[in-house]
């Protein structure tokens, strides 16, 4: 019997000869681009799956500055010291600030490079465990039709909503 390498287990079937077609093992070259297409058209989709929109980045950013008005808020009232939330001028691109928190404070940029606010826009979080009805658009340089508003009624935390506050249509 004969082996194929040292250390291998015997062949069981006697060599004997072989036509051409039975020795030709291995893929066409039509079988390996079939497969190349396959596996780009996959890659393809995954990664536009993965993208991220303009709609779902305003949402997020709008749903973490909700956030960051309630805790801003909270640690105003924790304090006793008024907190404002604002936009600087035009000229500070996407950033906000939270004035009168003490170091380090909270985050002052968007997670979207895309997401803008009005410049100038003013809240303010507390002291007084309430305060005035107050509302803020979001909208994404991308689509600037789109907006989102940040609001809240005084008593109650701060929500994301689609409409304005008043409840009318955007202009």
């Amino acid at each position: 019997m004969q082996t194929s390498a040292a250390g291998n287990k015997p062949t069981l079937r006697p060599l004997r000869h072989v036509g051409p077609a039975a020795r030709c093992r291995g893929f066409t070259l039509l079988e390996l681009l079939v497969v190349m297409v396959l596996m780009v058209l996959a890659m393809a989709g995954v990664s536009l799956s993965l993208r991220d929109s303009a709609d779902s980045a305003l949402q997020r950013d709008a749903e973490r500055l909700a956030a960051l008005l309630e805790t801003g808020r909270a640690q105003a009232r924790a304090n006793g010291l008024p907190v404002v939330w604002r936009t600087p001028g035009a000229e500070s691109g996407s950033a906000f600030v939270f004035e009168g928190l003490p170091p380090p404070g909270l985050p002052r940029q968007w997670l979207s490079d895309t997401t803008r606010t009005a410049p100038g826009q003013t809240l303010i979080l507390g002291p007084e465990p309430l305060i005035g009805p107050q509302a803020l658009a979001l909208s994404s340089s991308e689509r600037p039709d789109q907006r989102l508003w940040v609001v809240t009624d005084g008593l109650r935390p701060f929500r994301v909503q689609n409409l304005p506050p008043n409840g009318s249509t955007p202009p």
